[in-house]
């Protein structure tokens, strides 16, 4: 491996083809009930798995690793360069302008939104307008701050954009924040950005994306110079973007940050301290309280440089024929219900994430036994995405409150929830073919595991199987 740390120099194009032999993992043997089988990790909405020149460059990085700001050291100093380079990358990454708006890292999206919610100067008397389609992270943090309002769905799950035109109309005055995902998690859809910034900024109020899942698969641009379809506020994750070391990304108009108190106090926050005042710094230090997860950061620059490397036409080119090769072999089958678009011809506006079930199997069982019988790695469930699931699987009011009344009990024996199958930029059609075989097999009955459920987790265990972890991974 190099001494020197590669983020930007002596970089090549890097074809797609080439990145299943890049992966870190990707020859992984996992214990099953069929004897030892690869591994295969459709769970790339949840969290990524990562490449070996983002692996290279942390490792790189680690022999110069010291804390940043303030260190006259030499260590110090190329840790700070590396630390605001990697700054200016992300940036770049989303046509933000360092003038007008500033790059805040966190440990994660869901931080970012905490934080934002945190500063915004909202009260219970003002609406944040957002979606039935939201993740938990762009809902919860709302409901604390403001009055939440959300924006009703068309019954294939879509935003309705004729209720969010009535919703504006309605709290016209009092909305402050339209805060909105960028594609979702559970069916892949893609929200038009420019029409719900267009609309929102004619309101009056501004426009949060929460970019989890849209910034790993299209490019974002946060149009500084556009009043009118510029995206105020933009979070997102190095998690999910192939960069796993924890880091999240709050890209902010200036403004917002600039006066106020920051949200966490301690070290790298102040100018000055004396025993009645304390005076911040600048942004974005004022807003990055002690120290940062500097080897996150570096790893999601890397990770940034890499998809400029692949180019985005060649990313949602694979993905887009991945995501319309699964989905024609899935409505083949008898048997499986697919939720959302499904049509293999819409595949290139929509994300490679894919929710099914399996005949009348429980989704936790359906996904146990692509587990433990087909080393296939999925999630399923309702994706921290409750309000979104139960309106797809159409559970009725009185259904979700007996289901509230059991899981505050401890039984999650019936919650509703699916299988989502979420592709990757490394994922290949071969791949795919083995989860359509083993979904043919879990409809034909055809598994061996003995599965018993564990009625407060809601999941599902094969009898007498055991693993010992430590033969695996130890410390």
């Amino acid at each position: 491996m190099s001494s020197s740390i590669d983020l930007q120099s002596d970089r090549q194009p890097i074809a797609i083809a080439d990145l299943p032999n890049l992966l870190l993992g990707a020859d992984t043997i996992v214990p099953t009930l069929r004897g030892p089988k690869r591994y295969i990790n459709f769970d790339n909405a949840a969290s990524t798995p990562t490449f070996k020149p983002v692996a290279d460059a942390v490792y790189s990085f680690l022999r110069w690793y010291s804390n940043v700001h303030r260190g006259t050291g030499f260590k110090s100093q190329l840790a700070s360069w590396a630390f605001e380079s990697s700054r200016e990358m992300v940036a770049d990454f989303v046509k933000a302008d360092l003038q007008k708006q500033v790059v805040m890292f966190t440990k994660n999206s869901t931080e970012a939104i905490n934080k934002l919610s945190y500063r915004l100067p909202l009260t219970k008397n003002d609406v944040v307008l957002t979606s039935l389609m939201e993740h938990h992270s762009n809902e919860l943090p709302w409901r604390r701050a403001a009055t939440v309002k959300h924006i009703e769905l068309d019954p294939d799950g879509h935003i309705s954009t004729d209720d969010f035109l009535r919703k504006l109309k309605r709290y016209a005055g009092k909305i402050k924040l339209v805060a909105i995902t960028g594609a979702s998690n559970v069916s892949g859809y893609i929200n038009d950005l420019d029409f719900l910034a267009r609309e929102t900024h004619r309101v009056g109020a501004r426009l949060l994306v929460d970019g989890a899942q849209l910034v790993p698969h299209r490019p974002v641009d946060m149009k500084a110079d556009d009043d009118e379809h510029c995206i105020d506020y933009l979070v997102f994750s190095a998690h999910k973007m192939y960069a796993p070391f924890g880091v999240g990304v709050l890209v902010s108009a200036r403004d917002t940050f600039e006066l106020g108190d920051p949200q966490v106090v301690g070290g790298g926050v102040v100018d000055i301290v004396t025993l009645e005042d304390a005076y911040w710094a600048d942004l974005p230090e004022k807003e990055e309280a002690g120290t940062p997860d500097i080897i996150g950061v570096v790893a999601l620059a890397k990770a940034i440089a890499m998809f400029e490397d692949i180019g985005w036409d060649e990313i949602m080119r694979h993905e887009a024929e991945l995501t319309a090769y699964a989905l024609e072999q899935l409505n083949s089958l008898e048997g499986v219900t697919l939720y959302g678009a499904t049509d293999p011809a819409g595949a290139d506006s929509r994300l490679g994430v894919i929710s099914l079930n399996i005949a009348d199997i429980p989704h936790a069982l359906a996904a146990a036994i692509l587990s433990y019988e087909g080393g296939i790695g999925v999630r399923s469930g309702c994706f921290c995405a409750h309000l979104y699931v139960k309106d797809l699987l159409k559970v009725t009011p009185e259904e979700s409150r007996t289901l509230e009344k059991e899981i505050l009990s401890r039984d999650r024996s019936h919650l509703p929830g699916t299988i989502r199958m979420s592709l990757g930029l490394y994922n290949t059609r071969a791949e795919v073919d083995e989860f359509v075989l083993m979904v043919k097999k879990i409809v034909a009955g055809d598994y061996t595991g003995e599965y018993v459920l564990n009625k407060e987790k809601g999941e599902y265990y094969p009898r007498n199987f055991e693993v010992n972890f430590e033969e695996y991974f130890r410390f």
